[in-house]
């Protein structure tokens, strides 16, 4: 996707053309702005929108509860297919790494922090939730010289849930539905818990590891 032919870049390509470090910047930067790294930025943009939303009226407004609703389920559909764009047709980038992680926490960070301003959500939740995201987070760089923790089914599954169970909170929802919202997010925290000890499991095993294959490898450098 990022490659340019060597016709465009002065025939033979034996010997840059003159302004090669520029053109090798514009097509950098050509790169950051794909598809996917788009559908990003818009989740990023959602952010404050879907805040104001949110706590638009007091907060407790049904129509203004439902639009906020709408935001957070285009950011959530964003964040499925910006993804699968990047692996699929090879959009990964740098920005897309950093960015992408980071609209993620930020739109699930804000609904659960406005949801427990609001009094709708207890604030333990919200801790375990985001504390598990922190936590798991700066588990990865701490063993991230010895592997990469790959995102388990059950890491998706939990992020399914808390995504259903959260949109099902912003709305104003009564009645039954009120009820099994609560259950979704019992399910939810749940799984957020289940999969964070499994995480620590693969980072303690992943550093063993490591630590083995650095202690095996120490004699030989000698």
């Amino acid at each position: 996707m990022t490659g340019v032919p060597a016709s465009a870049a002065g025939g033979t390509g034996a010997a840059p053309a003159p302004g090669g470090k520029l053109g090798a910047a514009a097509v950098n930067q050509a790169s950051l702005w794909n598809i996917a790294n788009i559908l990003t930025m818009v989740r990023l943009a959602l952010v404050p929108g879907f805040v104001l939303l949110l706590l638009a009226d007091g907060g407790y407004d049904p129509a203004w509860r439902a639009l906020a609703w709408a935001a957070f389920a285009v950011a959530m559909i964003t964040d499925v297919f910006d993804g699968h764009l990047a692996r699929t047709y090879n959009l990964v980038t740098d920005f897309g790494k950093i960015a992408d992680p980071i609209a993620d926490k930020a739109i699930m960070g804000a609904a659960l922090i406005c949801l427990s301003w609001l009094g709708d959500l207890p604030w333990w939740v919200t801790g375990v939730i985001l504390g598990r995201e922190l936590g798991i987070t700066l588990m990865r760089f701490w063993v991230i010289r010895y592997g990469v923790i790959p995102a388990s089914r059950g890491g998706k599954m939990k992020t399914l849930a808390q995504g259903t169970a959260v949109g099902m909170y912003v709305l104003a929802l009564t009645g039954p539905l009120a009820t099994f919202r609560f259950w979704v997010m019992a399910v939810a925290v749940a799984l957020t818990v289940v999969t964070a000890l499994d995480y620590v499991r693969q980072a303690v095993v992943l550093r063993r590891q490591g630590l083995a294959r650095e202690h095996g490898e120490q004699p030989t450098r000698a």
